[in-house]
Order: C-alpha cells, then structure tokens, then sequence
C-alpha cells in the first residue's frame, strides 16, 4: 500500500527519514504546482532521482559536471539515438575517456542535488510506493541519507532566509546607479553575467530565470549577492513578453547495431577533440 500525503503534513525531512530508518526500498514521486520529482531508493539510501522538467541522460549530466566538453555532449546528444545511459557508460570507460568513478561521481551529485532542491518544496503532493527499482538501463549509486538529511536541513533555513528577502520573483530588477561603479571591473561569476545580461525593467526575475534554465532557489541566491553588493534594486516590471527559452534540437535515431557503431566512432571523435 503506497504511503500518500502533503508535504504541508509531512516534510520532506520527515520522508527521508523514515525511508533511512525503515531501510526502505522504492519509489518517492513529488509533485508540485509547476514540476515533479521522481527518486528510488534501495534499502534505506539514495539509488536515483530525477526532475520531470530536465534532461537527466547520462550524457547532459557529465556535461553539466564539466567532464564532457559543449561539443561532446553535441556530438552524443545527435548521434547517440536510443543507447541506454548504462551502454553509453561502458563505451566511455572502455575507451579509457572517462573512469568509472567519473561517472558515478558525477551521478552522484546529479542526485544530490535534486533531493537538494525538494527540501526548498513547502507544498506538493507525494506517494511511496514499496519495491520499485529504478528503470534497468539507468545507472545508480548508494548514497546514504543521513547527510543529505542535515544538508537539506541547512539548505531549508538558507532557502526560507532568501524567500524573506525576495519574497517574489514576479519583480523585475535594475541597476543602480552608482558614480565611479563599472560593471566591468567587478568580479562576478559566470552564471552572475548570466543574471546580469538579462537585467533590465521589463524582464522580471522568473523570466531572467527560465531563460538561463535556474531554479527558484538559484536565482534568488544570486539576485540576493547583487542586492547585497549594492548594483541592484527590485522594482515593479514594465510589461512585456516572457523571454522565449531556446528550442532543443531534436536526436537521431536508429537500430541498436547501427548506434553501437556511431557511438564507436564518436569515442574516437571525442577523444581527439
């Protein structure tokens, strides 16, 4: 019988933990107002977790971790078809391009990092569901929860400090002027100049973060930095369109034999690169 509530009644916090003491194997689903979490455990830990909204193949994630280049994640995004996440991996380590615990490292924080952002979830329906496993071409880890628990639990007070001092991303932002102040000359992270090149009276926070793909807490952490360097102030939006995110380009597809073998020569085309 599948366990089934509010996140109102009983916190993600609470979830974990129960899953961790009862050792646990299954399915968590939470679904909120405008996306869904889906994650499995075996035994008490950590085996997978996805978001609905985001690419989740092995390939995107070992490029968001920095271990495949914008060109390789190209290359296997158009001409890998229908290989699984699990053929991929073994084609990567049998090439000597990537280690095995590259890979895992990178899922690993892939994860994490989903089961992060669920805690900064105040509303959403969620449902357990006992001894389902992960789809079977999907690569897992063993994660323990205990620390996820107590790093959730520090995320939520940094989410709920930021939620106090931006309490709506429906505001838009700009600069302040300031005599003497260059943006140019000031030390700002690369997804910061993302903020930044979008920053102007009619584009409000939420759109500024749906084109540069952030989620609510990312775009708060960084709008919060610039209020606190002083560039910035919140202010009402002027109307205007919503910033249209870019199309993806669509994969190519083909027999399982044909795949094998384009994945074969982009190896040797990634390793050259």
């Amino acid at each position: 019988m599948a366990l089934k509530g509010n996140l109102r009644d009983f916190t993600v916090t609470q979830l974990l933990n129960l899953i961790s003491l009862a050792h646990k194997t299954g399915s968590l689903v939470v679904e909120g107002p405008d996306e869904a979490v889906l994650v499995y455990f075996r035994e008490g830990k950590l085996a997978y977790a996805q978001n609905g909204q985001e690419d989740n193949s092995l390939a995107t994630i070992l490029f968001k971790s920095k271990k495949l280049s914008a060109t390789q994640h190209q290359i296997i995004k158009q001409r890998a078809g229908n290989i699984s996440d699990k053929e991929l991996g073994l084609l990567l380590i049998n090439a000597s391009y990537l280690t095995q615990q590259d890979i895992l490292s990178s899922l690993q924080t892939y994860f994490t990092g989903v089961i992060n952002h669920l805690f900064t979830w105040a509303d959403g329906l969620f449902s357990f569901e006992n001894d389902v496993t992960p789809p079977p071409d999907k690569i897992t880890v063993r994660v323990s929860l205990e620390n996820l628990i107590m790093e959730g639990t520090r995320r939520l007070r940094e989410w709920e400090h930021l939620q106090d001092e931006i309490p709506s991303l429906e505001m838009a932002l700009k600069f302040i002027d300031r005599p003497g102040v260059n943006l140019r000359n000031v030390n700002l992270s690369v997804e910061e100049w993302k903020v930044v090149s979008y920053i102007n009276p009619r584009n409000t926070m939420r759109q500024i973060a749906r084109a540069n793909k952030m989620n609510d807490m990312e775009i708060r952490k960084i709008v919060y930095g610039l209020l606190q360097a002083g560039l910035v102030e919140i202010i009402r939006p002027e109307g205007a369109p919503a910033i249209t995110p870019v199309s993806r380009q669509p994969t190519q597809s083909g027999s399982q034999e044909e795949q094998v073998s384009l994945i074969n020569r982009l190896i040797r085309r990634i390793r050259s690169l």
